[in-house]
């Protein structure tokens, strides 16, 4: 279950993001996958609609419905804010730290890659046989 101030700081971001408890369409349905008998007899899924921004959203990441609720709107709080804040959002900046850091790391592969290169160079030349030019 979510606690109280959880619920309360969800409440004051979907307001600070101008989502309404009235733009949104939520329908429960029964999930889908593993769980067996008991995610398939209960509607424990969420399926929210923000009707202003289109973005739907299918929650089912608990069997609890009250969580799945809570997930569902956290999420749809993170879409509109990447949506309005782009480029600036936290998402979006993730994202790009992740890229950044997987850019670096290849750059430091083709290093060892060149250095490995020249060992290697070195190694050959050193069984040419001595007096004889290759030019």
């Amino acid at each position: 279950m979510v606690g109280p101030d959880k619920e309360k700081a969800l409440l004051q971001r979907m307001a600070r993001l101008g989502i309404r408890e009235g733009d949104l369409r939520e329908d429960f349905i029964r999930g889908s996958g593993h769980g067996g008998q008991k995610i398939n007899k209960t509607s424990s899924c969420v399926n929210l609609v923000h009707a202003p921004s289109g973005i739907r959203i299918k929650c089912q990441a608990t069997r609890q419905r009250a969580l799945n609720r809570f997930l569902a709107r956290r999420e749809l709080c993170e879409r509109v804010e990447e949506k309005i804040l782009g480029a600036q959002s936290a998402r979006r900046q993730e994202f790009e730290k992740i890229r950044r850091q997987k850019r670096r790391r290849g750059r430091r592969q083709r290093g060892a890659m060149l250095e490995a290169k020249y060992q290697h160079s070195l190694k050959k030349q050193s069984r040419r046989t001595v007096g004889t030019d290759y030019e």
